[in-house]
Formats: structure tokens, sequence, C-alpha cells
């Protein structure tokens, strides 16, 4: 099990961003994380993923533990070799190489089991294996977010932290993708799902977490997330009666979130 305990980060030794986070992500599940643009998601990401050096940031409070043991300090490359693999917020792959390529790369750090991790990626993804040989920069937005995952499941990991997996696809595209994320916990991976789209994650999710301005405003069980009226109104845009508010109602709202008051 993942857990995060009173994370504090600091961005360039002056900005900070998660102000005593917590959460935790039990083994065989599916977690959402949601937020708006700039409450912490990414860089809840980062810190459990070991990237917050890349990016001046740093822990400067809190523990971040999988399985009992803290990685907060660890590479990584060891991060995900103890189990634990990231799909980045805008796919990230590499361009100029092709699908296959693109999928070796992803399993450098566990090479053992990389033929069966091969053929499982390609089962999960019919459209790669019809596209293995071809460069990843001409695939579409869809294909190129099916290489990202595929590309992290090479390194079997038992923890998939996914970053925004929904943004700037088609809504078709939105339900493969969610109907690949429930396949790919139905095999036995743990999942924490980054997403502004409230709706895709909260419909397969176990449990939810709500951040705003670096920390956790309010949690629970998927379902009564889905059904609470803050929730509905500021992420789902519905009226309190289960109506949908047109985007000028929703740009011009005034009521206070109850979690705030």
């Amino acid at each position: 099990m993942l857990e995060i305990a009173n994370l504090e980060v600091v961005y360039n030794e002056v900005i900070l961003v998660l102000r005593g986070l917590s959460l935790e992500v039990p083994d065989g599940k599916i977690v959402a994380l949601l937020g708006s643009n700039g409450a912490g998601k990414t860089t809840t990401a980062r810190a459990i993923t070991g990237l917050l050096d890349v990016h001046e940031g740093k822990a400067t409070k809190g523990s971040v533990t999988w399985k009992g043991e803290e990685i907060s300090e660890r590479i990584p490359a060891h991060i995900v070799q103890a189990g634990i693999a990231q799909v980045m917020e805008g796919r990230r792959i590499f361009a100029e190489l092709t699908v296959d390529e693109n999928l070796s790369c992803g399993a450098f750090t566990n090479r053992s089991n990389m033929s069966a991790n091969y053929d499982r990626v390609m089962e999960l993804f019919p459209r790669l294996k019809e596209r293995n040989k071809q460069v990843a920069g001409y695939l579409s937005g869809g294909e190129q977010q099916m290489l990202a995952i595929g590309r992290a499941l090479m390194a079997e990991p038992e923890l998939l932290i996914l970053d925004e997996p929904s943004l700037g696809l088609a809504p078709m595209l939105i339900e493969q993708i969610r109907n690949i994320i429930v396949d790919i916990n139905k095999q036995g991976v743990s999942v924490l799902l980054i997403e502004q789209n409230a709706m895709m994650a909260l419909s397969i999710a176990d449990f939810g977490y709500v951040m705003e301005s670096g920390k956790v405003v309010m949690d629970g069980p998927a379902q009564k997330l889905l059904n609470d009226e803050d929730v509905q109104e500021f992420y789902l845009g519905l009226h309190a009666e289960g109506e949908r508010k047109s985007f000028r109602d929703v740009k011009h709202y005034k009521r206070r979130k109850r979690w705030l008051s």
C-alpha cells in the first residue's frame, strides 16, 4: 500500500505547493485524485516517483511510504524497480522512436519478463500491435496515450500512477482509456488516477480525494463523492437538481464551497 502522511513540498525553496497532504492507495484499488489546475496533483505524483529534484522541488516535511518503507529519498529508477510506474501528463513518449522501441525503454528496469510484458501490452492495446513498427510521433493522440500506458506497464508495476490520461482526447477515446484502466486494475495493479475529469475518474474509482491549494479538502468512497452537492456543482457542472449548467453559469458562480466555510 502507498501512504502519504502530512507531506509538504516547496519549489525553489520559497513556493509552498503541498501543505500537509495525506492520502492512501490500498492494494488492488483505484483511487481518484481530483482537483483543478494548480491544486498540487502533479506535484503529488512527482513526490511519489522521485521527480521533485528535476523541477527544483523538495519535500520539507512528511513521508511517502510504499509497502511500509520510506521512498521519498530514493532515485526514480529504484522506485520503478520497487513496483511504482507513472504515466506523466502530456504522454511524454519518445516521438522519434518506434512503438516497439518505446516499449523497450519502458522495460529498462525489468528485462527479465520483457517478452511476457510485451505480449500483455499488445493484448491490452491491439491498436499498438497493428502499429508496432511505426514511428510514435505519427500516432494519434489516443494511440500515444495507449503507448505511454503500455510503456509504463513494461516495468510490471504493482502501482500505476496516471496523470491526466484523458487530457485532450475525444469522448470516445476517453471511454476507451477508462475501460483500459479498469482492465489493468482487474489484473491486480493498483491505480492512482489523477484527473480533472471527475465524472470519468469517480465512475471507476473505489475511493477519491479532492485537492485544493495543496491539501485534501474532501475524501470518501467514490460514489459518495459523486453524490456530494459541492463536487457536483464545482467539478461536474451540475445544479443541485442534477441539471447541467451552462459555461456562463459555471464561470460566474459565486456560492462558497462548504469545505471552505
